[in-house]
């Protein structure tokens, strides 16, 4: 063995990049991560949310109400919506198509003139401190707007308010970030526990040598899948058991729904984590190269799911890239009916697209499985 040479170094060198290029799919991948993050964190996250879905609760329609409603706009946090009634306005909170309910109560005008200072009751979704603290801050600096058109009477008493907003945080009250970071958290054990355990199946299957063996017996694409796919729906379940038993002893976290039912959704959940896995492991040719498609599908879906950021404080395009990845209805599904004891008439909006994606990623899974075969 001689001294090191530069020959054999040019030549290694040589024989590694063309094996690199022969692997086109993990160069685009490596490629195409950094880029997303950029266009991610420079874009799609947003710490201060704005025109957040606020209902409006009201009979007299007065100048005041004109006023205020005015200004609640013009702060740019508010986007109102009138309401019929206050069962409308709790169905609107607890599905969460609204983030806010502003009840301005009857004689409001005359109250206001006589120098009363009524209150106006704000109920605000408080599941996500995060999304409704900066709107709630701003509520404080409305009032001067309302002092324009005051009375005499009431202007030359300085000390007195116009009105006051009374909020009311609905479902977590001292606006603790626990209660909002552990239903997500669920979503996210989960996601990865599944989708890489899956992700590694077929392609682990093929570099042992077993993949032959398997492909040789007389079985459906469907039953391979549902082979691989139960027993890690299994762990899952006990994973979600185990972190809302230690949620609710250690962080006191309610669970005001139907445990039943939220593990009927947890497991659709898991099976479209599942099904996916299995997709990306047959597309895959080896393991490195499905681990790092799993890489490239859960960062989007982490940042787009509005499990870390505000989920409202995200442009349009942002929001509806979000809206494709399941894990961004479990969220809202698990976070609402722990928090706020939501059904299945609540869940259902967000559980049909998840079932969607199941039966998508599961049909793509079975296809390509077929190909594999032929």
């Amino acid at each position: 063995m001689t001294g090191f040479s530069f020959e054999r170094l040019f030549a290694l060198l040589a024989k590694e990049w063309i094996q690199v290029r022969r692997d086109a799919m993990t160069l685009r991948i490596l490629i195409l991560i950094p880029i997303m993050q950029v266009f991610l964190f420079g874009y799609a996250i947003n710490s201060d949310p704005k025109h957040l879905p606020t209902g409006l609760l009201s009979t007299d329609h007065s100048k005041y109400e004109r006023t205020i409603v005015a200004s609640l706009k013009n702060s740019g946090y508010f986007d109102i919506v009138p309401l019929q009634s206050e069962a409308e306005a709790e169905a609107g909170l607890a599905g969460g198509t609204l983030l806010f309910v502003i009840d301005i109560p009857p004689g409001f005008d005359r109250a206001v003139d006589r120098g009363e200072a009524p209150s106006i009751l704000v109920d605000a979704d408080a599941t996500d401190p995060s999304a409704i603290g900066n709107a709630t801050a701003a509520l404080a600096s409305l009032g001067a707007d309302l002092q324009r058109d005051l009375p005499a009477i009431v202007r030359s008493s300085p000390q007195l308010q116009a009105f006051q907003f009374v909020v009311h945080a609905r479902y977590n009250p001292e606006q603790l970030t626990v209660l909002n970071i552990v239903p997500g958290l669920i979503c996210i054990i989960l996601t990865f526990s599944t989708l890489f355990a899956t992700t590694l199946s077929i392609t682990k299957e093929r570099e042992r040598g077993t993949m032959e063996n398997l492909l040789a017996m007389p079985i459906r694409p469907l039953e391979v899948m549902i082979a691989k796919i139960t027993p890690y729906l299994a762990i899952g379940y006990a994973q979600a058991a185990l972190v809302l038993i230690a949620s609710a002893l250690f962080f006191h976290m309610p669970i005001r729904g139907s445990i039943p039912l939220l593990l009927l959704a947890l497991g659709l959940f898991m099976s479209g984590n599942l099904a996916l896995g299995v997709t990306l492991s047959t597309i895959s040719t080896n393991q490195m190269q499905a681990t790092q498609l799993a890489q490239f599908t859960l960062m989007p879906s982490f940042l787009l799911s509005g499990f870390i950021f505000p989920f409202r404080g995200m442009p349009v395009w942002a929001q509806w890239a979000g809206e494709v990845f399941p894990i961004t209805h479990a969220i809202r599904i698990v976070r609402g009916m722990l928090l706020k004891g939501n059904g299945w008439v609540e869940i259902v909006p967000d559980l049909w697209p998840i079932a969607l994606f199941t039966g998508i990623t599961v049909t793509v899974a079975v296809w390509f499985y077929k190909e594999t075969l032929d």
